[in-house]
């Protein structure tokens, strides 16, 4: 019989791949509601108001709404800038970009992350790790093509802006996160964004027709669901464990690309995606190594 911690990390493993199943659908669903005319900050409203749905639910069964209680109330409201900011950016990018050019770029955030956090945290970052980040970003050049008649500039801009918004947010989670709870944390940057986005979209709003508006609501659930499988990833499995399979968001955003669109991914997306990703997982090697030696 395989042992509580095999059975755990395998656990954690399906629930990271299912949240990178859920958000590659909810990129596919703002990609498409975008194509439909609703603004980006009114897909935002939705994304969020509709992702209380799946939250209530789960702080009501696991940990109770006393969770919802706070002592870092600015440190929320800084995670939420910075991490809705990425949000604006990255449903921006899917408008510009095929769906697996945008989800790749998404990549480049464990880059940015490490830069940020020497810079921020003021944590020692080695020369492997500073390697590993300049190699990446090679990867990233590779995706985005800079050459004259090939590059995106606005898809390419939101698309890094985006991972340097989930960076950003990271780094701010980091720093509340001793005493604030994943729930609490997920809680007030839901809110955050229901409010931005109800704010956003009383300066431009489109009413949906009913399909469209099945779909909003359809991106607040999913969006939520997979929110909650990553806290749930990170609660039974090392995130050593899980992290890596990040990237399979790739593959799904590939194959929903292929069927609804009819997106092929090119041959230097694939390139850079596989060379920002090996430079990803060898940072999280890095950084476990350096956990564990202060263990």
């Amino acid at each position: 019989m395989s042992s509580p911690a095999t059975q755990n990390a395998a656990l954690g493993v399906a629930y990271r791949v299912l949240a990178m199943a859920c958000m590659a659908c909810l990129s596919a669903l703002v990609k498409w509601t975008g194509s439909r005319g609703i603004p980006v900050f009114e897909i935002i409203f939705f994304r969020n108001a509709f992702a209380f749905v799946p939250l209530g639910l789960y702080i009501w069964r696991t940990t109770g709404f006393e969770v919802l209680k706070t002592k870092r109330p600015v440190g929320h409201l800084v995670r939420s800038a910075v991490g809705l900011t990425g949000m604006v950016c990255g449903f921006s990018a899917v408008q510009h970009l095929p769906l697996t050019e945008a989800t790749a770029l998404q990549f480049a955030s464990p880059l940015f992350m490490t830069a940020l956090s020497a810079m921020i945290l003021a944590e020692p970052v080695g020369r492997h790790r500073w390697g590993a980040v300049l190699v990446g970003f090679v990867g990233v050049l590779i995706m985005a093509r800079p050459q004259p008649g090939h590059f995106n500039l606005p898809g390419v801009t939101f698309g890094l802006l985006s991972a340097l918004g989930a960076a950003g947010a990271m780094v701010a989670i980091r720093q509340i996160a001793a005493t604030e709870r994943g729930p609490t944390i997920v809680f007030y940057f839901t809110l955050g964004g229901t409010v931005l986005g109800l704010v956003g979209s009383a300066f431009h709003w489109v009413t949906p027709d009913p399909a469209t508006l099945g779909f909003l609501v359809l991106a607040g659930l999913i969006g939520g669901v997979g929110q909650l499988f990553l806290t749930e990833a990170l609660r039974v499995a090392p995130v050593g464990v899980v992290a890596p399979f990040d990237y399979t968001q790739l593959v799904w955003a590939a194959v929903i690309g292929l069927l609804v669109w009819g997106e092929l991914p090119r041959l230097t997306t694939i390139v850079g995606a596989l060379i920002v990703a090996a430079s990803g997982v060898y940072i999280l090697h890095r950084e476990m190594r350096r956990f564990r030696a202060r263990d």
